[in-house]
């Protein structure tokens, strides 16, 4: 399992540990990536995803997880984020 993010695509970065010294050693940032389960009112049941807690926020802003992704346009998601989105617009044209 990737250390990404499946909205905003954020994954590990690597930079240095400076000391007091000014001795550089090369070290790793991670993202603050969670486990959650999202509830899709189209689908009717929870999606569960690995996001970062920046991508949790955003789309609790944005009104849900159905929201988010139909409001965003798939250039700027992820091909996972994208399979998803296409499931939710086939459960909303077939409740229609």
């Amino acid at each position: 399992m990737s250390r990404r993010c499946m909205i905003t695509g954020k994954g590990v970065m690597s930079g240095n540990n400076v000391s007091h010294a000014h001795n550089k050693t090369r070290r790793r940032f991670l993202p603050n990536l969670q486990l959650t389960s999202l509830l899709s009112d189209a689908l009717g049941k929870p999606v569960r995803m690995r996001l970062s807690t920046d991508a949790i926020r955003t789309i609790e802003k944005n009104g849900g997880l159905d929201a988010f992704l139909l409001g965003t346009s798939n250039r700027k998601l992820p091909l996972d984020a994208q399979r998803i989105k296409k499931r939710i617009e086939r459960a909303t044209a077939a409740a229609s």
